[in-house]
């Protein structure tokens, strides 16, 4: 079975459950977000490219109409000529021409040359805009101009001015050297030999751009005149502004050349510099991006084509006009695509930011929400964690408007009681064991190495004669509760209670590399707690507990004895049988704390302890060298021995080395002067009197 990642082994109730909803929930609402934004921006450019072609259709339809009605005009002032060739060498062909003027706003004037050099003329008046070198008189708006035939020198040039009633308000007449017939708009219709528009120019006496739309009329096959119309773009560049595809939509109508006929900004784009007037360049407008999409299009004619211009996405169309004008212009448009997308972008923007609100609100209601599960949750995951720790403290029930949690707490309240039984009986170390490891009891065991301990009250017997049976049992109590909060303190295992001993081992279940040590600290805090208990008892004028000590290290076997229906955890050997010995070897020498050569060899760094004797144990031949433990000198302050301890450890050491030397000479001397520095010294009063019992029975003896 796959391994689970460590991450996901310590997940938390309410992060995961706000982590999991953020997982799902985000990427979606993003998803969602983001693929209305592409499909809203691309369903707005496929609206801006239909509404440019629409545009671009309509606006080229407008424009070659207006130029079909002007056309319509000239083609008929023609035909007129070619019918009536003499009309127009007469001055009352003016009053015709007249009638044309009225049929469109833009047309400045009518006029008609002749190839005898004479030229007759029906034109708007502007007020202010002098006429044969003097502004015309008050309230003209038109008049009536004609050149008749004469020789080069002797042409006079005829104004009649008329209000817009076509009544006279004056006349003007002076020598001219203009002839028709050299001007660009007859030669040039006289060599097209039938309709011809020029090519866009300044009016410059009008300020304004214009152009010439001519017809010739014929008699007899042959080119007798041309009949004409000045026609000005200004109408047209107000189309372009009142006919916007967007609010920043740039158009252009455009000569062949590129030149500016025509604009949507309706700004100026005729220059006059030093006298000389022409159309400016579409690329020479202070506008880049005009050039940056002029540049796009190339030779992309009639194509829409997208470029980037400062970061802003745009779209271009330069769409031929059409033969019908008989002139190469062209519609130009430029439109930002922010112009379609803007409105969808900040109802996105809002989408967004109401989404995340709507987002944080439900973490919010989700957070309040998940605690009514997780508290509770949290709060009994603590508990069982101290049933599992077994600390002793008894888990309160917790109240929950869930059933299930509910449910859960009394579970684990039962629980936490039955564990908590189960302890008192069973030693804890092991409890501990069985609840991190999820294993069950079985029975079985191994051998290892470990210390035991025994413990036992001196004059136990004596105690229960004197004591009432109730008094017996809380003393006996108070006396059990010091030894188990000592061994549990040191991470011992308390086997058994034998009366009123207690057997105690470390090592087993879990491995301690200083079991033997511990144990020596165990026996030490231990002898510490019944002073202080006996200080108590005795000022209550209670006789004290003198409590003796046995401990061994060995190998012994350690595990589960019993049957299935009902197991102890235990240790069993021979180490066993010699440590509860040891512990009856302290009547001989009236110590209270006795430790094996074992033990020495484990703890023996750090302990101050004195030699005893060799003891004899039953089962075994070999005697066992023994300690009494005095104090642990890297411990704490309370454990440490004091300098009588010390001293007294050293005269017995010293003594019993010339012990074991074979001088027992030495030895009683040693052990006597020592007894007579500690006069109230069991074991130096002990080894002393066996000493020199022996020495006197040598000297009895034959």
């Amino acid at each position: 079975m796959a391994r689970m990642p460590a991450f996901l082994r310590d997940l938390r109730l309410r992060p995961s459950v706000l982590t999991l909803y953020l997982a799902l929930t985000l990427p979606v609402f993003f998803g969602v977000i983001a693929y209305t934004y592409v499909s809203n921006a691309d369903i707005a450019e496929v609206n801006a490219e239909e509404l440019i072609a629409r545009f671009r259709t309509e606006t080229t339809q407008t424009f070659r109409d207006r130029f079909a009605s002007i056309q319509s005009l000239v083609r008929a002032a023609a035909a007129l000529g070619d019918t009536y060739p003499a009309l127009y060498g007469q001055n009352h062909s003016i009053d015709y021409l007249f009638s044309i003027l009225p049929h469109n706003d833009r047309l400045v004037s009518a006029y008609v040359g002749l190839e005898d050099g004479s030229f007759r003329q029906a034109r708007r008046i502007e007020p202010d805009i002098e006429v044969q070198g003097r502004l015309p008189p008050p309230g003209t708006a038109y008049a009536a101009r004609w050149i008749a035939a004469a020789p080069e020198g002797s042409r006079i040039d005829h104004y009649r001015f008329l209000d817009a009633g076509m009544r006279e308000t004056g006349t003007s007449a002076a020598p001219t050297t203009y002839d028709p017939r050299v001007r660009l708009w007859y030669e040039s219709t006289k060599r097209a030999g039938g309709m011809h528009v020029t090519e866009p120019d300044v009016f410059f006496a009008l300020g304004l751009i214009g152009f010439t739309v001519a017809a010739p009329f014929r008699q007899d096959g042959r080119i007798i005149g041309v009949a004409a119309v000045d026609l000005t773009l200004e109408g047209l560049s107000e189309y372009l502004a009142e006919h916007r595809i967007s609010r920043n939509t740039l158009s252009f109508l455009l000569d062949r050349r590129g030149r500016v006929i025509a604009n949507s900004e309706l700004a100026t784009t005729w220059t006059n510099e030093g006298g000389r007037v022409g159309l400016q360049h579409i690329a020479a407008l202070h506008q880049p991006v005009t050039s940056a999409g002029y540049a796009a299009c190339g030779a992309r004619a009639g194509a829409l084509c997208a470029f980037v211009h400062d970061g802003r996405r745009y779209l271009a169309s330069l769409t031929p006009m059409g033969r019908e004008i008989d002139q190469a212009w062209q519609l130009f448009t430029i439109t930002p695509i922010d112009d379609f997308t803007a409105a969808l972008r900040r109802n996105n923007e809002r989408l967004l930011v109401f989404g995340l609100l709507a987002v944080i609100a439900q973490v919010g209601i989700i957070y309040l929400l998940s605690a009514v599960v997780s508290a509770p949750l949290e709060k009994l995951a603590v508990e069982v964690r101290r049933v599992q720790d077994l600390d002793g403290h008894a888990i309160r029930p917790l109240s929950s408007p869930i059933r299930e949690i509910a449910v859960l707490s009394r579970a684990v309240n039962q629980l936490d009681a039955f564990v908590r039984s189960f302890a008192a009986y069973v030693p804890v170390s092991l409890v501990r064991q069985l609840l991190e490891t999820n294993r069950s009891l079985e029975l079985g065991g191994s051998s290892r190495f470990l210390t035991v301990m025994f413990t036992d009250i001196e004059g136990f017997s004596t105690h229960s004669e004197e004591l009432p049976a109730q008094e017996l049992l809380l003393r006996i109590s108070a006396y059990l509760d010091i030894v188990i909060r000592g061994v549990e303190a040191e991470q011992g295992t308390i086997d058994k209670f034998i009366g009123d001993g207690v057997m105690a081992f470390w090592g087993a279940p879990a491995l301690l590399e200083d079991h033997a040590r511990r144990a020596c600290l165990t026996a030490l805090r231990v002898q510490r707690g019944m002073a202080a208990l006996n200080a108590e008892w005795q000022a209550r004028g209670l006789k004290p507990f003198n409590m003796r000590v046995g401990i061994h290290s060995d190998a012994v076997l350690v595990g589960n004895v019993g049957s299935a229906a009902r197991m102890s955890y235990t240790v069993m050997g021979d180490g066993v049988n010699i440590a509860a010995r040891l512990e009856g070897v302290n009547k001989e020498f009236g110590t209270r704390i006795i430790i094996s050569h074992g033990v020495y060899k484990e703890a023996g760094e750090g302990l101050c302890v004195r030699p005893l004797e060799e003891v004899a144990v039953r089962g075994r031949r070999a005697r066992i060298p023994v300690y009494e433990l005095l104090g642990a000198v890297d411990a704490e302050a309370a454990l440490r021995p004091d300098e009588d301890t010390l001293r007294r450890a050293r005269a017995t050491r010293e003594a019993y080395a010339a012990m074991v030397a074979g001088d027992r000479e030495a030895a009683i001397r040693l052990y006597g002067a020592a007894l007579a520095d500690f006069p109230d010294d069991p074991v130096l009063r002990v080894m002393h009197a066996r000493l020199s019992a022996a020495a006197e029975a040598d000297a009895v003896a034959p």
